[in-house]
């Protein structure tokens, strides 16, 4: 009888198109703050008596932009003074072994793209930190960690316009371009979902688990705490990213031809 993180791992041995969907859990093991959850930073309001759906808005950035981004700036801190770790380092590696390997982020601290995961197959779902553009003339600059020393908000040099990154705040539209080639790949189809670290709060996290559930593909979660998918994948792994995912690739490295179940 197979483990259950090896039946994980026969299940990417076995399939050609693999989706694989990371949450703020996966870059909690580098030192950031998830917003909900284990260990979640803003599990009540935050120090301004805002739940931070509303402070990290699109609304508030244009009613108040310097406490928008008292929040934007301690995310922007808070990645600039960490890295990538084993976690994303397995991911890559698992692209690298399925060229149809695919990777959808909610997270914005480009730790997938520094790890290696390759651009072509990577959908960050809410944007990234960097280069900041003006919100009135569109001039881009690429010295986030600089502005982050100054006043806030940071103000264009141009135009004296209010900065901002290509993130996704909350009420803000999604990126059309990324809605537009998950569902491209959707369309697809994936043998394999599996999901890390991720609350799966959102329909567009949730939903490709349940439309690889309803053709019969293998679905995964990889959480240290069970999630509103946990009982309707194939296998849930309770643990740490960090830990679990170094564990599976073992399996995966000694165990490359695909097999069936005993």
């Amino acid at each position: 009888m197979l483990s259950d993180i090896e039946r994980l791992a026969q299940a990417f041995n076995c399939a050609e198109r693999v989706l694989i969907i990371t949450g703020a859990g996966l870059s909690a093991d580098s030192g950031l703050p998830t917003y909900r959850g284990v260990g979640g930073l803003y599990n009540g309001n935050t120090s301004d008596g805002l739940p931070i759906e509303a402070a990290l808005s699109g609304p508030m950035l244009q009613r108040d932009p310097a406490l928008c981004w008292k929040y934007l700036a301690e995310l922007g801190r808070a990645c600039l003074g960490a890295q990538a770790n084993v976690g994303h380092q397995v991911i890559a590696e698992l692209q690298r072994l399925k060229p149809q390997c695919w990777l959808l982020t909610q997270n914005i601290d480009g730790f997938h793209r520094a790890a290696g995961s390759p651009d072509d197959r990577l959908i960050e779902i809410h944007g990234q930190l960097a280069p900041l553009y003006c919100q009135s003339c569109g001039q881009q600059e690429d010295d986030l960690a600089g502005r982050l020393t100054e006043q806030l908000p940071p103000l264009c040099r141009h135009c004296a316009g209010i900065l901002r990154p290509p993130v996704v705040l909350f009420e803000e539209m999604l990126p059309e371009r990324a809605i537009s080639t998950l569902y491209e790949q959707l369309g697809e189809g994936f043998d394999l979902v599996l999901t890390i670290g991720t609350s799966s709060s959102f329909a567009y996290i949730v939903e490709p688990v349940l439309r690889a559930r309803a053709v019969g593909a293998f679905t995964a979660e990889i959480n240290p705490a069970r999630t509103g998918i946990s009982d309707s994948v194939d296998v849930y792994l309770a643990g740490r990213a960090l830990d679990v995912l170094p564990e599976l690739l073992s399996h995966i490295s000694v165990n490359r031809i695909c097999k069936s179940s005993p």
